[in-house]
């Protein structure tokens, strides 16, 4: 069985991962025959399933053409999932007067709580760490 394969059976089996890696697959036409409609579907699919990578994607995607509104949309749920190129984008939007200051503000904080969470399980088990060592 080869990756692709694997990758299949993953996300039909719900791995939001695994669409993701499906969409860059068809994307960059890794394999397989370069598909836009399997490239944007694989990619809605892990979007949806919560994949920060596969919204900040998807926002560009939109952005590209020309659904400035959808893609704002799309980098604040992206930011709110801890995506740090959508609040750099969000950011330039902010500048440009595109993304209200309320938008931007709120993405921000949830971006904060998002990196923070993530910190909270690597200081813990690194204090553990700490702690079996010195005992």
């Amino acid at each position: 069985m080869c990756v692709f394969e694997y990758y299949t059976k993953a996300a039909e089996l719900g791995s939001e991962d695994a669409h993701y890696q499906l969409s860059v697959v068809y994307h960059e036409g890794n394999g397989v025959e370069k598909d836009k409609e399997k490239d944007l579907h694989h990619l809605e699919e892990a979007a949806i399933d919560g994949h920060p990578a596969a919204r900040y994607n998807l926002a560009c995607y939109e952005g590209t053409n020309g659904r400035h509104e959808r893609a704002g949309k799309h980098w604040i749920i992206a930011a709110n999932l801890g995506d740090d190129g959508s609040i750099e984008r969000l950011k330039s939007g902010y500048k440009a007067r595109l993304v209200s200051k309320d938008d931007f503000a709120a993405a921000l904080r949830a971006h904060q709580a998002t990196a923070d969470a993530r910190k909270i399980p690597k200081r813990e088990a690194a204090v553990f760490a700490i702690e079996i060592l010195q005992s």
